[in-house]
C-alpha cells in the first residue's frame, strides 16, 4: 500500500532516543516513504486482515504499526526480535 505519512506515539519516540535508533528508524522512514518497502522488509504481521504491519529499523528491532486512515501509518511498538 502506499504511503503518505508515518507518525509515532510518544511512547515509540522515547524507546528510540532510549536504544540510539532515531538515525537508522529515520532511514528506514524514508525509505517507506519514497516507496522502498522491500529495503526494509515491510510486510502485513499474521493473521492477515488484522491490520498489523512491520518494518525492519535495524537486524535487531523491527516497528509495528497499523493504518490510521487510507493512507497515514501509525508506528506503535518498536520490537526486539532476537
Amino acid at each position: 500500500p502506499k504511503i503518505w505519512r508515518i507518525v509515532e506515539s510518544n511512547k515509540v519516540i522515547e524507546v528510540l532516543q532510549r536504544r540510539n535508533l532515531l538515525k537508522q528508524y529515520r532511514k528506514a522512514k524514508l525509505y517507506l516513504l519514497a516507496g522502498s518497502a522491500s529495503k526494509v522488509s515491510f510486510k502485513q504481521r499474521r493473521p492477515k486482515g488484522s491490520n498489523v504491519w512491520s518494518f525492519r529499523i535495524n537486524k535487531q528491532f523491527r516497528a509495528f504499526a497499523t493504518f490510521n486512515s487510507k493512507e497515514e501509518l501509525v508506528v506503535f511498538q518498536i520490537y526486539n526480535h532476537q
